[in-house]
């Protein structure tokens, strides 16, 4: 909904107080002057630099930089029959002052009797408590594709062709989230730069955003599904849930759930999964999102959420979620609710995104998760990735031979139940020790063995629940499937982490 249609029935229903978030005020104003004019309401905007400015007039009042003048100076441009805006730009800087406080909650009562508004316009929402039940708060929209493509014509102007048909849809997926401000610097740039259109250079762009947010990193990384063997289920379900849908399909994919043991490439396949899809891979570390400041914790993780919605059509990664949210249900004693609020808000955001975000959550121990993160309709899938049986080892060891420029005829140490990772490890020792396989294996002991009981307890739970990341269909395994069917890594980015 855009912000016009928003404001003009907020002040119809005589809401009194509007807080408009939005880093783009310049476009918030014109929209607000437009809404005025067509409405026949007087507009006055009001700022520390220029003072107050009364629209319809040619001079400002640049005397007026007291903003307690501001706010009583609303009740000049009250007339009979109609309403008078008032908008403040940035005055989130003055409400720690008692006096400014009190005058806004008497300005705002008063309004509700000669139909005078205040609209603060403010890239964050700072609220004090005394006035919490007076404002109501607006989200200035970012720009639709719509938008998006008037800019992309007018950057284009005259002297360059405006891309159309599918190019111009993959320009303006990858604008999707970018301020106007944003979008304009950005086809620009890509102009200047290769004299057309090009997408890298809005994601260029996209990354600055999120460094600048801290919240959520943006991987950069070359690793496709040529270079995954295995998982020929999981890579079909995924490829099949992410696939271009129609604009009025209702049903929005969610993401999967891989349960594995450490070392066996869930982490490789969520990196592959964004670049063979062409979307972005965002990486959600949870951890990162604690804050020290009471509210702060759960301001990141909303934040972090919008940035995921902003950078759709993506992939979202967060790894090892066990770590992160097993102590959920001790919440309240370890750190006043904290970690239940934030678990709350994800599990919300799973449940109700309409956001083309696809999520790849990975997981060790599933025992330490609370039940209802797996329950339907927070994923679409929750698949089993096992350990490599004996063909895929041996496919593995090929490609670390060939990487690490090892002798292909020495003779392989036993690698009984290794997974990828154990196997790159064996493969680099030898290199940086100097020794053969057989040696630098005397240093590696695999965490099926080290392990043993909490990888054979996972592949029973496994069994019956979860769905197999190679074969359709649900998992089937136990102490008879010990050698198992994992994947091949057929290039020499890291495939065997997880």
């Amino acid at each position: 909904m855009r912000l016009t249609q928003l404001l003009s029935e907020y002040i119809q229903a005589c809401f009194t107080g509007v807080w408009i978030e939005s880093h783009e005020h310049d476009d918030a104003l014109a929209e607000i002057a437009q809404l005025a004019s067509a409405e026949q309401w007087r507009l006055a905007v009001w700022d520390l630099e220029q003072g107050l400015r009364i629209a319809g007039t040619t001079a400002a009042d640049n005397s007026s930089s007291d903003p307690l003048a501001a706010i009583r100076a609303i009740n000049a441009l009250a007339q009979p029959g109609s309403s008078a805006l008032l908008v403040l730009v940035n005055f989130h800087r003055f409400l720690q002052s008692a006096e400014i406080v009190q005058a806004l909650a008497r300005q705002l009562a008063a309004g509700k009797q000669n139909r005078t508004f205040v609209l603060i316009l403010s890239p964050v929402v700072q609220i004090p408590t005394e006035l919490e039940k007076l404002f109501v708060v607006v989200e200035h929209p970012l720009p639709d594709r719509s938008q998006l493509a008037e800019i992309v014509r007018g950057v284009a102007g005259e002297q360059y062709s405006a891309p159309a048909g599918v190019e111009l849809d993959r320009l303006l997926d990858a604008a999707v989230g970018l301020t106007r401000f944003e979008a304009e610097n950005a086809f620009s740039l890509s102009l200047v730069r290769h004299d057309q259109f090009e997408v890298a250079t809005l994601w260029e762009l996209k990354s600055q955003m999120l460094k600048k947010s801290g919240l959520v990193t943006l991987h950069r990384g070359g690793e496709k599904f040529a270079g995954l063997g295995g998982l020929e289920s999981l890579k079909a379900f995924c490829k099949r849930a992410i696939r271009p849908h129609s604009a009025d399909c209702r049903a929005k994919p969610r993401g999967v759930l891989l349960l594995s043991p450490p070392g066996c490439g869930k982490s490789q396949f969520a990196k592959s999964l964004g670049n063979e899809a062409g979307r972005p891979t965002l990486v959600l570390d949870i951890g990162s999102l604690m804050g020290s400041l009471v509210g702060q914790t759960e301001s990141n993780i909303r934040q972090a959420l919008r940035i995921a919605d902003a950078m759709a059509p993506a992939v979202l990664f967060l790894d090892e979620c066990e770590k992160a949210l097993s102590g959920v249900a001790s919440s309240g004693q370890t750190d006043s609710g904290v970690s239940a609020r934030l678990f709350g808000t994800f599990l919300s955001w799973l449940n109700d995104h309409e956001s083309d975000v696809f999520v790849v959550a990975t997981c060790n121990d599933i025992s330490k998760l609370p039940p209802e993160y797996s329950r339907a309709e927070r994923f679409d899938g929750i698949f089993f990735v096992d350990l490599p049986d004996a063909a895929q080892r041996r496919a593995i060891w090929e490609i670390y031979l060939a990487h690490y420029q090892l002798n292909r005829s020495q003779k392989l140490p036993p690698d009984d139940l290794w997974t990828g990772a154990e196997i790159k490890a064996c493969c680099r020792l030898a290199t940086l020790l100097d020794v053969p396989l057989t040696a630098a294996a005397q240093n590696i002991v695999p965490v099926a063995r080290t392990s043993a009981e909490s990888v054979e307890k996972l592949r029973q739970w496994a069994t019956g629940r979860c769905l197999s990341a190679d074969k359709a269909g649900i998992y089937q395994g136990g102490q008879a499937a010990t050698a198992s069917r994992r994947r091949v890594n057929r290039g020499p980015s890291d495939p065997s982490l997880n």
